[in-house]
């Protein structure tokens, strides 16, 4: 079999192998490189095997530099594939898998410290061609909901107080949840972003995302940006993306001056409301953590019910020094925030 490696595609073809590929997800598409693409601290690749004109397996990964200066990016560079691998089934995916990751390897190893594959499905049949070029399986949890139901059904899935509080919070409508279509809504809810990620000391991704999200995303009914308002004050935010029939839960924030009124709570029963009423059958959760580490964001999430999975992530190391570096560098980083 004569497989080539190439780093672009023609994007009627790449979007064909993403679309009916049954695990091709939002991270695989042309738009979402697109996005990548143009946003700060961000570089997106494509790594592609074919069979003469057959697209046979998929790898994007994005570089993303923490300090984009020549001084510092070797350290604080990392990649991230957010949407994993994708290979067509059987010994032919596998094999094209093989040289792919081979080829990819050996290039990361001179600009990246390493590279994460997030999984957003199970990648069981991929893992002996990931883990013989280096990429160790790491167990990762996730909730997925199950938007293809009524919704009251869907409301009896999340906890009982859960259930209690958000019809409390509804009967007092004192939340207004909106829609953001306005470039300037963008720059509300990513004011909300930074006040959530500062309060965690996790830096937070440049709004360029969030505008080119808005700008090529959009136009395509791929990402909903939605606020919830206290007192019209903005109290509350989460952006989402869609795929194939999947909501896909990508950032979201919280005003704490509001928690006692719910926003973020309201703002996921808002979400599966309308994906169940628009067709949607699965609410993507966008991760709860490691198994074994307490994780605040996956006890807010287990209240509404989802089925707990665990496709896992894999990882290669690049430059194991350099990383060592780069973990110091970063301790730093956060306690200056």
């Amino acid at each position: 079999m004569n497989i080539t490696i190439q780093n672009s595609l023609k994007e009627d073809r790449w979007s064909d192998f993403v679309q009916n590929h049954p695990d091709g997800n939002i991270f695989h598409t042309p738009e979402m490189f697109q996005v990548f693409n143009q946003t700060k601290g961000c570089s997106p690749q494509l790594w592609a095997a074919l069979n003469e004109e057959r697209v046979l397996a998929l790898l994007l990964p994005v570089h993303v530099t923490l300090l984009d200066k020549p001084l510092f990016r070797r350290f604080t560079t990392r990649s991230v594939a957010y949407g994993s691998v994708l290979c067509v089934p059987g010994e032919e995916g596998d094999a094209a898998l093989s040289e792919l990751l081979q080829a990819y390897t050996a290039d990361a190893k001179h600009t990246t410290l390493f590279t994460e594959l997030r999984n957003l499905s199970d990648l069981t049949p991929c893992q002996p061609a990931l883990q013989k070029h280096g990429f160790i399986y790491e167990d990762h949890l996730n909730y997925l909901i199950n938007l293809d139901r009524p919704t009251e059904e869907i409301m009896q899935s999340f906890s009982r107080r859960t259930r209690k509080k958000i019809r409390r919070e509804l009967k007092r409508d004192k939340v207004v949840v909106k829609q953001a279509t306005q470039q300037s809504e963008v720059d509300v809810c990513y004011a909300l972003l930074q006040q959530t990620y500062k309060a965690v000391r996790v830096p937070l991704t440049d709004r360029s995302l969030f505008e080119a999200a808005f700008d090529v995303l959009g136009p395509k009914d791929m990402i909903r940006f939605t606020l919830a308002y206290v007192d019209d004050s903005p109290a509350a935010v989460s952006v989402d993306l869609f795929f194939k029939g999947v909501l896909y839960g990508w950032f979201g924030g919280l005003d704490r001056a509001f928690r006692s009124y719910l926003p973020n709570e309201l703002l996921t029963w808002h979400l599966i409301q309308w994906g169940a009423g628009n067709g949607f059958h699965t609410l993507d959760f966008g991760g709860a953590g490691k198994p074994d580490e307490e994780y605040g964001v996956r006890d807010f999430k287990a209240k509404f019910g989802g089925d707990l999975v665990c496709y896992g992530r894999n990882i290669c190391v690049h430059s194991p020094f350099s990383l060592s570096l780069s973990k110091l560098g970063y301790q730093i980083f956060r306690g200056s925030f």
